[in-house]
């Protein structure tokens, strides 16, 4: 493995970022220069640096082996993380390394925990910055960057293959350079679209840029400290609402639906069992918290529970109540979402709707097979005959990350925090959620943990986000021999 080509394209990637801390920086410049400005500027200095270095000194080459792809992206990811953090550090305030390490890591992972007391408190090109790292993290750092590459040829088709899983990129018909515009195009109508409408609603243009920014993302960051909430705006809350189940789903069929192909996401299997467990999770929550008397009316229940719903199927993680003080049934509805997720080829994180459909269908087809042992059950998705080891593979992969969510919550309880806090701690984490219940509730944040808690629960955030063997890849030592 040629680690000097390696470091050249992580260099690209670190570039990208130095790039969104300039603007940052001008954000706090034209904000009357606020407190973020010399730290961010400085970082974006130093990320420049860092990221020319390889670039000048590594020559060009077109063609990388898979163990190189492997480590340009995850290594792309680390290093963003370690690069991000550095405003944090140098702007200081509630910031120490396990603070700022968590909140990088929170933010690229599109996760939208906080471990800050006082969100508010950050100047606003921090703020930015803060709601930048979702907005790159979303589509991912790898394929963000690869929109700057000026040619196509086969390192930028492997290194968006191994960024984007193959569910991903099931629902796409086109070769990967065009992948890659549709994704890009989408993501920035979206953007610009929620954008314009929440200033409408009656947010500053400020806020409506950083919470479309998480919302596309499905991240959660918000620029206040008690989120969608501090707003109390139904219309705000609404078109929230609507953006974040469309970030739920492929952008390739949405850019399909657009131009009125035939493959859209009303012919989509997944798509209609996206929307029938959406709205069921809605109406049986809504049910459940207005007849245990948490709201005076049906109305005001469905729509504090649609919001919430939404937002944690779609692993958003934005609030606009306290779920924790919901009825049981309604917890466990929103922790079952939480695992799942919405549709691959979004930006949504968990398991992914995908694989539990297929898990649904394996399962249906085994029942089959045990009924009639002679006969040949073919598992079909859109009509569309599927190889046994897709649905083998959704399958283990369901199975290792069930294992790990259990081993984290084991791991996390050993340091003496409650087995609810725990439990929704990792769920969360893993499936780049947000908030949890106890004391990562969804009105509450993650700075009273620990700092080992803290860092360990990062791990479980990139886990998540490079879908587990992505990461664990990097660390067998054999495989790279």
């Amino acid at each position: 493995m040629h680690f000097g080509v390696v470091l050249r394209y992580v260099g690209i990637v670190v570039l990208l970022n130095t790039l969104f801390m300039f603007i940052s920086a001008m954000v706090s410049l034209f904000n009357g220069m606020d407190s973020g400005f010399y730290p961010l500027m400085l970082s974006a200095l130093l990320s420049a640096v860092m990221g020319a270095f390889p670039m000048i000194f590594v020559s060009k080459r077109e063609k990388i082996s898979n163990k190189e792809g492997y480590a340009i992206v995850i290594l792309s990811w680390l290093v963003c993380c370690a690069v991000g953090m550095f405003p944090y550090l140098l702007w200081g305030g509630e910031f120490d390394f396990a603070t700022a390490w968590f909140e990088i890591v929170s933010g690229y992972t599109t996760t939208g925990s906080t471990a800050l007391m006082d969100i508010e408190a950050l100047p606003n090109g921090l703020l930015f910055w803060r709601s930048s790292t979702h907005w790159i993290g979303g589509v991912g750092v790898v394929v963000f960057a690869l929109i700057a590459l000026s040619s196509g040829g086969t390192t930028k088709t492997k290194l968006s293959n191994l960024e984007m899983s193959s569910l991903a990129k099931d629902n796409y018909r086109y070769r990967t350079p065009k992948i890659i515009r549709i994704l890009i195009v989408v993501y920035l109508g979206m953007t610009a679209l929620q954008t314009v409408l929440l200033w409408g609603a009656g947010m500053s243009w400020f806020d409506a840029i950083n919470h479309s920014f998480a919302t596309i993302a499905t991240g959660g960051f918000s620029t206040k400290n008690l989120s969608i909430a501090y707003y109390d705006n139904i219309w705000i809350e609404g078109i929230t609402t609507v953006f974040m189940v469309l970030s739920g789903l492929h952008f390739g069929l949405i850019f399909a639906t657009i131009i009125g192909k035939t493959e859209n996401f009303f012919r989509s299997e997944i798509c209609r069992f996206y929307i029938a467990v959406l709205v069921i999770a809605t109406v049986t929550v809504s049910i459940s918290i207005w007849d245990a008397g948490v709201y005076p009316d049906l109305f005001t229940a469905f729509r504090y529970a649609s919001f919430q719903v939404a937002t944690v199927f779609t692993t958003t993680g934005f609030a606009t109540a306290d779920t924790t003080q919901w009825t049981p049934f309604a917890m466990i509805v929103i922790i079952m979402l939480s695992i799942q997720g919405a549709c691959a080829g979004s930006t949504s994180g968990a398991m992914k709707t995908d694989r539990v459909w297929l898990a649904i269908k394996g399962v249906k087809a085994q029942i089959l097979q045990q009924q009639h042992p002679n006969a040949i059950i073919r598992i079909k998705m859109n009509n569309v005959t599927l190889d046994p080891s897709v649905v083998n593979y959704a399958m283990l992969f369901i199975v290792t990350y069930l294992a790990i969510l259990m081993i984290g919550t084991i791991v996390v309880c050993a340091t003496g925090v409650d087995l609810i806090t725990s439990s929704s701690l990792i769920v969360a984490c893993m499936g780049n959620v947000g908030p949890g219940f106890g004391e990562v509730g969804s009105m509450s944040n993650y700075a009273g943990l620990s700092s080992f808690v803290k860092i360990f629960s990062t791990l479980f955030m990139l886990l998540g986000r490079l879908e587990i063997f992505g990461l664990i890849q990097l660390f067998i030592i054999k495989w790279w021999k």
